[in-house]
């Protein structure tokens, strides 16, 4: 898919990590089981029941088999277990993985745990779920965070819009993408990372990334949530009007990709690809959207 040599750095994958925001119920439950279903059958997706049940390998190592498999150069982790969790377990290949602090914004310590995961563990910016931050994101409390990754201009990856899936959340404070506006705008040094292209608040995402330089539009994942829109969008629509008001530099290509036995998702990437070179992109600015603006957000080129 690519030309001379090019290889694909993705900023936005997942290690395990506590996942404790979804209602529980049987009738959840159940919607959920022929939901995943219908999503395995539509991407082609490996059956659950595929993963062994004690795999042979660290989960590290068979996330190097899985990018290797598919010629990609590098991915970012944005959760595990915890901060030193993801710093050790990427810490064994440095030249394919890098990773975010994920930890609450609100907790009295947050700002001293960022600056130990980037001072100490050598993580590379800050993860969040706006939806699952209880305040306001301009709150004087938060001011110590924003103000750390202002110095160090460190990219911030807030994920708004629709959280999970049945269960999830569909309505909150923080759940639109605007809500970050006033600290975007005070602190233009801070590259803020939207992903998903918004989720379910497209026109939201473009609207703050007029006012604000410093936003960013990760792409990641299948972007169902087009699907829950009552005006009719696809890949290529999200792409092209992107890439018409913000430009190349600001798109930054990611998948989602999170767990075995799916592994890597090689089909996201497939297919944003096509509808770039469909697009008519150049391939310059291919190469920028699929590697290296995520390399130049992570301070990986030299």
């Amino acid at each position: 898919m690519f030309t001379n040599g090019f290889r694909v750095y993705d900023i936005h994958g997942h290690l395990p990590y506590p996942f404790g925001f979804m209602t529980r119920n049987p009738v959840v439950t159940a919607f959920n089981k022929q939901r995943a279903e219908n999503m395995r059958l539509a991407w082609d997706f490996p059956a659950a029941d595929s993963e062994p049940a004690t795999p042979d390998k660290p989960i590290i190592e068979r996330w190097v088999e899985s990018l290797d498999r598919y010629g990609i150069g590098g991915l970012n982790f944005l959760t595990a277990a915890d901060n030193d969790d993801l710093a050790a377990q990427i810490s064994r290949y440095p030249d394919r993985f890098t990773g975010f602090a994920h930890h609450s914004i609100e907790s009295p310590d947050a700002a001293e745990e960022l600056e130990r995961a980037v001072d100490v563990l050598g993580l590379k910016g800050y993860k969040l779920f706006g939806p699952l931050v209880q305040i306001p994101f301009h709150d004087p409390s938060l001011t110590p965070v924003w103000r750390f990754l202002a110095e160090r201009r460190l990219p911030v990856l807030i994920h708004f819009g629709l959280l999970g899936h049945t269960g999830g959340i569909v309505h909150h404070l923080n759940i639109n993408p605007l809500s970050i506006f006033n600290v975007a705008r005070e602190y233009p040094d801070i590259p803020f990372i939207i992903p998903h292209f918004g989720a379910g608040y497209f026109q939201e995402l473009l609207h703050l990334c007029w006012g604000c330089p410093n936003i960013y539009i990760d792409t990641s994942g299948s972007n169902q949530w087009m699907r829950w829109t009552p005006y009719e969008l696809t890949l290529e629509t999200l792409f092209r009007k992107t890439y018409e008001l913000i430009g190349p530099k600001r798109i930054v290509f990611g998948t989602d990709s999170g767990s075995f036995p799916r592994g890597y998702v090689y089909r996201y990437l497939q297919d944003q690809v096509r509808v770039c070179r469909e697009l008519r992109f150049s391939e310059e600015d291919i190469e920028s959207i699929f590697g290296n603006n995520a390399r130049r957000l992570l301070n990986l080129l030299s």
